[in-house]
């Protein structure tokens, strides 16, 4: 809620903390505090109650009062950490002996000065805040009432000419084809509910449109309306009514009333209905009531910028940006009137070379959205046909530097987006802004950022910090408004990319709000007297960021440092109230000293990812409140002892090269761990892991196994993520047969050298469903087993070996229908052919992978009557890659042959035409 509450909801907590702690205040002071609370209080719900209306339609005044408390709650926020600060002293950095002594008394002393101080800036912060009350009132802040009309956007993109986009025939007949009709283009007769979902402007309205003027002539009466962001229900069902050629009775006023009249109209008629931008469910289901199941058929199409609103709805389409060949020719079309009569993609190009380059740089800008390029076209057709002049409004367009009415309309529709957004949600993705143009970002790395900041301040119905921040981001992506990237290994979601349009509108309200400033050579937000948040991302103008950064930093409280800009590393050591600093990438190797971190004693959150640093000065410790430390792919050979005195810490990310100091098991509030190195020296650190009973994630490697080992992970009973691996040459066959893995387990990878002796009973749907990534060694594994495996409902990756074959199990496997539903990535190792693939099996896989498939000559089990060689990849329609190596044990190099061709032909006639790759060793070969 920061960007429309500030600090205020974190602030209030702290009163509450300050005055019920144990900090001895002054007599009066708890109940001056206690004003303070409920003053606070009342500007919170006002901000909250403006934060409803969008900027451009609030007055003047309303956003000046606004950034003036949040600016204000910043300012109290810094003063009470502070006063907490000092109360604490350094105890936490108090070791040993004389030090220890001296400590002690310096700090007693001080304790009536702090005291002192804190009374002094209560009473300061009461006057500033009854200042902005008393400025409320004398300007009376009305919250907007006096709004203007105006015009939705979108009204215009749903009547643009067919003809003028590009793509939308094919994309209107695919999705009949795919959606509306039975065979032979037959029209179908039953109801069918399909819904539209996607990012806003890649034209959903445009395509449900043209499917409506398309097939409207098959239905008896149709209908096409509008839900929008705050709905009238009552108005909507008029506009349904008249346009079903129903004439209504004005006096009709009760929406209940008006929903039987529909469905007494709709009753015996076969009906096509397009209910268009649905943002709430609720609002879906209220609409559902109104449009009857009947026997005579039925289509309603539904649109949507939200994933969980189109599943619920019906049948889900995902919207697909337009290709690089469309899209240039849309955009050329738009300035230059060009149309390809050939309609030969291949041949279109700019007909101006000078303007080649930069049209190229404005669609990938535009990344195939068809709001975008129409913009983008509609704004350059009214320039000159100049490089430059090109190049200028590349370079400024969303910087609040081009007043032009087209990309005005954009931003207002791309706007909707983010202002039906709640509060916490706006937070999150203003905090995005932080980042470049075509970054990926990190899903781990931005949530301990948001955790840092403070925008999740407690955990809701048992959920971690980092659990409730996963939370935020699915529902960034499930908004369409991030694009989600996944891992191609394991097909889990691991980062996101924001649009370009979407970073644009983002960056123009964070610097409006001062909520976070932007410093780079291409593309820079101006500085305020007080910078917030600060992302230097490019260093070549160093001089002059160097002033800047200097002398307005005091108040910053995220720093984030592109390599580019690393230059400007030293001015972070000035920020006082720090609470983020991202230096990931940056080359430190030539920085004579880190000691200024322990001076950022409110930092939350420290990346040192790849810095090339070779050791962690032992003043880290002062960092008491610090959350996240990651010093992964660095030079660090051990931790300073300081580190086990970082109570708070919830995330150490370490090299397995890095070794850590004995007490570790006094960071009792480490949700993460990886990835840590354990052998006969640091043995012991096993005991201490089982201290750690609020892991949520461990990543360890061995040098051989430790029987102490199931004993310390029985009590992490929190483990979501466990990765073990031992060094090569080890191996453990049965040593983990009796642990039981936690029912909230998700990902599991004990690799090679532990083996299971057959598969855990705990692997079953109903005591693990939400395991999404299993990659283990079992011994011995029967038909039974695997079908175990295909029923567990969220398994999106499998790496699974297994030792049948010197076990003379020679049974091959089938992979039934209906079974993996999930899976994307799968690894089968040391099975025994042949594997058969049934059709409706592992509908989503892309990745096959299978290692030392044995074809023994006795094999039994063959599941097709062509010796076996079929195995079914046909039936896999999402298949993309298939890697298979055979090893022929018993059989002739003909059958061996005959096996690889197989293989073969089956990847080449495969519809998705997949890469692959055919490997075959048979008894006295050596591999092809």
């Amino acid at each position: 809620m920061e960007v429309v509450t500030g600090a205020l909801p974190s602030v209030i907590k702290k009163l509450a903390g300050v005055a019920a702690g144990e900090y001895n205040l002054q007599k009066g002071l708890k109940g001056e505090i206690k004003f303070l609370q409920e003053e606070l209080e009342s500007m919170k719900g006002t901000l909250e109650d403006i934060s409803r209306t969008p900027a451009d339609q609030l007055l003047n005044k309303d956003k000046i009062w606004s950034r003036n408390v949040r600016e204000l709650s910043y300012d109290i926020e810094d003063s009470i950490d502070t006063f907490m600060v000092q109360c604490k002293g350094k105890r936490l950095g108090t070791q040993h002996g004389l030090k220890k002594v001296i400590d002690r008394s310096l700090n007693l002393l001080m304790q009536p000065k702090v005291r002192h101080k804190i009374a002094k800036k209560v009473r300061e912060i009461k006057s500033h805040v009854m200042e902005v009350h008393e400025r409320r009132r004398r300007y009376e802040v009305n919250l907007g009432v006096d709004k203007s009309v105006t015009v939705d956007p979108r009204l215009f993109t749903q009547y643009t000419e067919v003809k003028e986009l590009v793509g939308i025939d094919e994309a209107r007949d695919e999705f009949i084809n795919n959606f509306l009709t039975e065979e032979n283009n037959i029209p179908m007769k039953q109801g069918k509910i399909v819904s539209i979902v996607g990012f806003g402007g890649l034209g959903k309205t445009t395509l449900a449109n043209a499917v409506y003027e398309k097939i409207r002539a098959q239905f008896d009466c149709c209908a096409f309306v509008s839900v929008s962001q705050t709905p009238d229900l009552r108005k909507l069902y008029k506009g349904l009514l008249y346009d079903l050629g129903k004439n209504i009775n004005e006096e009709i006023l009760d929406e209940s009333r008006l929903i039987k009249v529909i469905r007494e109209s709709l009753q015996d008629k076969r009906y096509f209905v397009v209910v268009d931008d649905i943002w709430d469910i609720s609002v879906w289901k209220s609409i559902r009531c109104a449009l009857p199941n009947n026997d005579v058929g039925y289509t309603i199409m539904t649109t949507t910028r939200v994933s969980n609103v189109a599943e619920q709805a019906g049948c889900a389409y995902k919207m697909k940006p337009l290709s690089s060949n469309k899209s240039r020719k849309l955009f050329l079309r738009r300035i230059f009137g060009i149309e390809n009569k050939d309609n030969n993609e291949e041949t279109e190009k700019c007909p101006d070379d000078e303007l080649a380059e930069v049209s190229d740089r404005i669609l990938k800008k535009c990344a195939g959205v068809p709001l975008a390029i129409i913009t983008m076209a509609s704004l350059l057709a009214c320039k000159a046909r100049n490089k430059l002049e090109w190049y200028e409004v590349y370079n400024s367009v969303g910087t609040g530097m081009e007043n032009n009415m087209d990309v005005e309309n954009m931003r207002k529709i791309l706007s909707f987006s983010y202002y039906e957004l709640p509060c916490h949600l706006r937070t999150c993705l203003l905090y995005l802004s932080m980042f470049p143009e075509d970054f990926v970002i990190d899903k781990d790395r931005l949530i301990r950022m948001w955790i840092g900041e403070g925008f999740m301040q407690c955990g809701k119905q048992g959920k971690s910090l980092f659990e409730l921040g996963e939370s935020y981001f699915n529902e960034l992506i499930n908004r369409s408004i991030i694009q989600p990237l996944y891992n191609s290994l394991t097909g889990m979601l691991c980062s996101c990319r924001i649009h370009d349009m979407v970073l644009d509108l983002i960056r123009s309200l964070s610097s409006e709000e001062n909520f976070v400033t932007v410093l780079s050579d291409m593309d820079s937000t101006s500085p305020s007297n007080t910078i917030r948040r600060l992302s230097l991302q490019n260093g070549k103008k160093s001089h002059v960021m160097a002033q800047a950064t200097r002398s307005l930093l005091q108040h910053a409280r995220s720093v984030v440092i592109f390599p580019s800009a690393v230059a400007q590393v030293p001015a972070a050591g000035s920020c006082r109230v720090l609470r983020v600093l991202d230096l990931e990438d940056c080359n430190l190797s030539q920085t004579n000293s880190l000691k200024y971190l322990g001076n950022l004693c409110h930092l939350r959150y420290l990346g040192l990812y790849h810095t090339r640093i070779s050791h962690l000065p032992k003043e880290i410790g002062n960092l008491q409140f610090l959350q996240t430390l990651d010093v992964r792919r660095n030079y660090i050979s051990s931790l300073p002892w300081s580190v086990v005195q970082l109570r708070n810490l919830m995330c150490l990310d370490i090299d397995v090269s890095t070794g850590v100091p004995n007490g570790i098991g006094n960071l009792t509030c480490l949700e993460q761990l990886s990835r840590l190195w354990i052998d006969d020296s640091t043995i012991n650190i096993i005991e201490e892991l089982g201290q750690l009973t609020e892991l949520r994630q461990l990543r360890i490697q061995l040098d051989e196994w430790n029987d102490k080992l199931l004993e310390c992970l029985r009590k992490l009973q929190k483990i979501q993520q466990l990765e073990i691996y031992v060094s090569p040459g080890q191996r453990s066959i049965g040593a983990l047969d009796t642990w039981i893995a936690p029912r909230h387990i998700r990902e599991l990878r004990i690799m090679d050298s532990y083996w299971f002796s057959t598969l855990p009973a705990w692997v079953n749907p109903s005591l693990v469903p939400d395991l999404t990534c299993l990659s283990i060694v079992v011994r011995e594994v029967h038909q039974v087993d695997l079908d175990i495996l295909g029923r567990l409902p969220a398994l999106r990756s499998l790496y699974l070996a297994v030792d049948n074959k010197n076990l003379r199990i020679l049974e091959g496997f089938i992979v039934g229908a209906g079974a993996f539903p999930c899976l994307v990535s799968c690894y089968f190792w040391k099975f025994v052919w042949p594997v058969v693939f049934q059709q409706g099996a592992m509908p989503r896989l892309r990745d096959l992978l299978l290692r030392w498939l044995y074809y023994v000559r006795e094999a039994r089990g063959n599941a097709s009557n062509d010796g076996g060689f079929d195995m079914g990849l046909r039936n896999l329609p999402s298949l993309q890659s298939i890697i298979a190596e055979v090893r022929c044990e018993g059989a002739s190099k003909e059958k061996a042959e005959q096996a690889k061709a197989a293989l073969m032909h089956a990847a080449e006639m495969h519809p998705n035409h997949p890469n692959h790759a055919i490997y075959i060793k048979y008894e006295g070969s050596d591999d092809e």
